[in-house]
């Protein structure tokens, strides 16, 4: 059923501009990295994407391998958008991604100017769409020359097939080179998307100087640490939660120095007045180099609780401070590797 969207979404959100270029993006924005697979109920994902758009979230970030299987969340967006979005295409922006593997064999992984312009080509036809707005190197191919890499995004912005280029967990002199090459080709690098967290703040000493200096915009993913920075681990690890069966997520990464801090950040954050994922997200937008943070929900009211983390943006630099004594670096960078080139 076309939904028919809240007529004041977009005065309750706001949009920030995507570094020097003219496009802007919610605040917040919905990642379908996890829970839009196959594997879950497609009216609950449609739940959560009509109530996000009426929310004000008009970015929907995508990759061709989430799942599971792979390929099926790009399948079920484009479900919804035919099903409940049809008409506001216009009003949304949509990305996706290439660069982990998505199929067998040396031309379907890392990137190569052949696996990017196909994969962009089957995100394409299984989303329904004549084009994505951002279309993204997913990482770092350190064996494919950085100019096809980088060129191949250019031609998807020629062909019509992207509007704009970005780069995912790239390190700061990657991104500098990047900028400048497709600033070379005549399409402007839009925006960097890195993980950032409390929990993992590797972007702060000199990716978002250079993201500064270039006028790239960047939008952090896992603000949460993959779950851990929400109450769910403050009495160790509950069963069904994500570090409780093997995945992107390892309970192993929990140990005792680090669920200390977190009990540390809730504190500061029921003094706030907020809750603890609430406060981990409006800390990745207090710097203004940060055009948006990316959040995953299992369910509309995951969703509409983690959307409350703007009504409180402010921190005082008591608050600031005090945060800084329990947000230190704790191993749980997952994208370390493509970073570190």
């Amino acid at each position: 059923m076309i939904m028919m969207p809240d007529g004041e979404r977009y005065a309750r959100m706001p949009y920030r501009r995507t570094g020097r270029s003219g496009l802007k993006l919610p605040a917040i924005s919905l990642g379908l990295w996890q829970n839009f697979g196959g594997n879950r109920p497609i009216e609950t994902q449609r739940a959560i994407v009509r109530r996000a758009f009426d929310l004000g979230i008009t970015h929907f970030d995508l990759a061709n391998n989430y799942g599971p299987p792979y390929g099926s969340a790009e399948e079920n967006f484009g479900r919804i958008l035919r099903s409940d979005l049809a008409g506001h295409r216009d009003e949304l922006v949509i990305s996706t991604k290439a660069g982990y593997d998505m199929w067998p064999g040396p031309y379907g992984i890392w990137g190569s100017r052949k696996y990017l312009l196909a994969s962009l080509d089957q995100s394409l036809k299984r989303m329904g769409l004549e084009y994505v707005d951002i279309f993204y190197s997913h990482r770092f191919d350190p064996e494919t020359p950085l100019e096809e890499t980088l060129g191949a995004l250019n031609m998807a912005v020629r062909q019509g097939k992207a509007l704009y280029a970005g780069i995912s967990s790239y390190s700061a002199r990657r991104t500098k080179e990047s900028a400048g090459i497709l600033r070379k080709l005549g399409t402007p690098l839009l925006i960097h998307q890195p993980s950032y967290s409390m929990m993992n703040r590797w972007i702060e000493p000199d990716l978002l100087q250079v993201l500064g200096d270039e006028g790239i915009g960047c939008i952090v993913f896992s603000p949460l640490a993959q779950g851990l920075l929400t109450d769910r681990y403050l009495a160790g690890v509950p069963a069904g939660s994500r570090a409780s069966h093997p995945g992107s997520f390892s309970s192993d990464l929990l140990t005792e120095q680090t669920l200390g801090k977190v009990r540390g950040l809730h504190h500061i954050a029921s003094r706030r007045g907020q809750t603890l994922a609430q406060m981990a997200l409006a800390w990745t937008l207090r710097d203004p180099r940060v055009t948006s943070t990316l959040i995953g929900a299992s369910s509309v009211d995951q969703l509409e609780q983690n959307v409350g983390a703007l009504e409180k943006l402010e921190f005082s630099a008591g608050d600031l401070k005090d945060i800084d004594r329990y947000a230190t670096e704790s191993g749980i960078n997952l994208w370390k590797a493509s970073s570190a080139n």
